[in-house]
């Protein structure tokens, strides 16, 4: 048996749907987040029958008629699919925007079960719903829930009620009115007709006790949050808070405790290898995998704290209030209102953050979207940061505000030169967002998405990135003749000879060792990566040491390790952040944009806007430091120059492709 799980945007239908089977499946506060359908089994405590109930979590949609991508995937897979039941999910606080889509879904003739969720709220509102003159209404069972409850929430009913009506045969509730759809009625027509059938049957079953004269608790809330000037400096203080405390406090005690396991594993497998065995294997096996892999993991506790506090920020509603926020400076260069929903998504991961600009019905905003949405440091650049900022700055929590908004920063600056570039001109966009209601946000909920997302974290360590520096390690352990690299000459490695000519182009940025630039290049296949081969090029086991929130390798201080100025530093975590983001995503980027022009021209515009970033940093930091330009500057310049005319060259092609096919449609 197949049921379907339909309704309008953040009516709470992925809660649910993870309620109901135990999957983890993303959620938030706010409209946007799911954009395909995702499947799983209904669990067994809630499934009363003896065969397998198949649950799909669809897209939100408010139509039938669709007006973006994810709401024709919610209409061709009703429509063609023929699921056996459709459970209908519709917010209670809002009946008479949620119940217009009900009756479009109940015209289908596939038996319709109603989830009337957040019933939790009306009663705190004091709000009164005669569910069963509802019922009656509509010719089809309506159940209270509570989706975010852990029991007492009327699952167990919904889906009672879902295998009963399994065999049931669905009427439209305008035949039960007595209302007469014509064939020859336009879309208007038909929608004007839903429309009035709604309200004058909300008007009926509904008690909502409101005073719209009188501003409520949220419009006091949203009148600061959401200010149009006070608005954007609230969330940079909300942002730092959140680095604060989990790169400064919370996170480094929690990261105590799992760094001193991993020590504890180390010794543990140095004593079971003993002293005979040979070199190649212990350096591949304890620095390489343990010790490269490990001092990823060591980031763990803080990547988690930060997830958690961002997942609660989200649950909370105050996210959406950051959209509408960052709308009116989006539009202002060209893209659209929407593009700052990828970007958020964007921050716990690129893919899915790309992936969700196909909400954007514009094709150059979205393209425009798919190719800076990279931009914002992702889970995967957490660990960067956090090396970077502990070992170069004392106030680790300025650095990783800085790096979200440097990135807000080079998307709007990307923005205003894809357009230029373009010569497209601004197409008046709007940007429609329910806003949701405040709340306190579910500690569960947010639990379960850190528990996730580190979950990931883990699998991609103990594959990715144990796979890679494996390699990196056997390619520092040999020469080009395979011949094991005697120590102190290092430098005629494979891995050194490999990325050498790497090094020599990033002189200009400050950071021109060979083996700062393989951890670059690792950083390409995943950006965890770039802390695993620092780890192992250098040879340090552990890089925390959480008693003084250092980064150290026994005695040797990291920063002296690596021979980086502060300035330089920071210069190397902006390339390492604003370049190109993992294979990965490139490969989101590559299904979303839909041209293999537009997806070189954006990988392009990624790099030199990493490598112009990462060169105006050092030199300008070491200029305002030291009186004097950074090594290369000349070099810089012409380097500069050559990427940027590349970058203009491929972009450009792609754009006038993408005119040529507008222009054909005009006309």
């Amino acid at each position: 048996m197949k049921i379907a799980l339909a309704g309008n945007p953040n009516s709470g239908k992925t809660t649910l749907f993870n309620a109901i089977t135990g999957n983890t499946a993303p959620v938030g506060n706010w409209a946007g987040v799911t954009i395909s359908k995702k499947e799983g089994q209904v669990k067994n405590t809630i499934n009363l029958s003896d065969g397998v109930i198949t649950a799909v979590d669809l897209p939100g949609a408010y139509s039938m008629s669709p007006f973006t991508s994810e709401e024709t995937i919610t209409r061709n897979f009703v429509r063609n699919e023929k699921p056996d039941v459709i459970l209908n999910i519709v917010d209670s606080t809002n009946l008479n925007r949620s119940l217009f889509f009900t009756t479009q879904l109940l015209e289908l003739g596939i038996p319709v079960v109603i989830a009337l969720n957040k019933s939790d709220l009306n009663q705190k509102k004091q709000t009164e719903i005669d569910i069963g003159q509802l019922s009656q209404s509509l010719g089809c069972p309506v159940i209270e829930t509570i989706a975010t409850k852990s029991s007492d929430n009327g699952l167990e009913q919904l889906i009672e009620q879902a295998l009963e009506r399994k065999t049931h045969a669905q009427t439209a509730p305008f035949n039960a009115q007595g209302i007469e759809l014509k064939d020859a009625a336009s879309v208007q027509e038909l929608d004007t007709e839903r429309f009035e059938f709604v309200k004058s049957l909300v008007q009926k079953i509904e008690n909502r006790q409101t005073q719209s004269t009188q501003l409520t608790t949220q419009d006091k809330v949203d009148s600061v949050l959401a200010h149009k000037w006070l608005g954007l400096p609230i969330f940079a203080v909300v942002m730092w808070c959140i680095f604060s405390l989990s790169q400064t406090h919370v996170g480094p005690i929690l990261a105590d405790v799992l760094v001193g396991w991993i020590d504890e594993f180390y010794a543990l497998v140095a004593g079971l290898l003993g002293e005979d065995v040979s070199p190649l294997l212990s350096a591949l096996l304890l620095d390489g995998i343990i010790g490269g892999v490990g001092a990823v993991i060591g980031f763990l506790p803080l990547i988690m704290v930060l997830f958690f506090l961002l997942a609660l920020l989200e649950d909370s509603g105050y996210m959406a209030r950051v959209a509408v926020i960052m709308d009116r400076f989006f539009k202002k260069v060209g893209l659209s209102g929407k593009s700052i929903i990828p970007m958020v998504i964007g921050t716990g991961c690129a893919i899915p953050g790309i992936m969700a600009t196909r909400t954007i019905q514009n094709e150059r905003q979205r393209r425009t979207t798919a190719m800076l949405t990279p931009f914002m440091p992702c889970g995967a650049k957490l660990p960067v940061i956090a090396l970077f900022a502990g070992v170069f700055f004392q106030d680790a929590a300025w650095v990783g505000t800085t790096m979200y908004f440097a990135g807000i920063a080079l998307i709007v600056l990307g923005a205003l030169l894809v357009v230029r570039i373009t010569g497209e001109k601004n197409t008046r966009a709007f940007f429609i967002l329910e806003l949701p209601e405040y709340r306190f946000p579910s500690i569960s909920q947010a639990a379960l998405s850190t528990l996730s997302r580190a979950k990931a974290f883990i699998i991609k360590a103990g594959t990715i990135i144990l796979l890679c520096n494996a390699a990196v390690q056997i390619m520092q352990t040999f020469d080009w003749q395979f011949q094991v690299v005697a120590e102190g000459a290092e430098h005629t490695s494979i891995l050194a000879g490999i990325a050498s000519p790497f090094a020599f182009v990033l002189i200009p940025l400050g950071f021109g060792a060979w083996q700062l630039a393989a951890a670059a290049i690792t950083g390409f296949i995943a950006k965890e990566n770039v802390v695993g081969t620092l780890a192992v090029v250098y040879g340090i086991t552990n890089f925390i040491d959480t008693e003084e929130l250092a980064l150290v390798s026994g005695s040797a201080d990291v920063a002296t390790v690596m021979g980086l100025s502060s300035v330089a530093a920071f210069a190397y975590l902006m390339f390492n952040l604003f370049t190109p983001p993992c294979f990965a995503a490139i490969g989101a980027m590559n299904a979303e944009l839909e041209d293999k022009k537009w997806l070189m021209g954006g990988v392009a515009f990624q790099f030199g806007i990493g490598y112009v970033t990462a060169f105006l940093a050092y030199q300008i930091g070491t200029y305002v430091t030291t009186g004097a330009v950074g090594q290369g500057f000349v070099y810089g310049l012409i380097v500069t120059s050559v990427l940027l005319g590349i970058l203009m060259y491929l972009v450009n092609k792609g754009a006038k492709k993408e005119q040529q096919k507008l222009d054909l449609c005009s006309s």
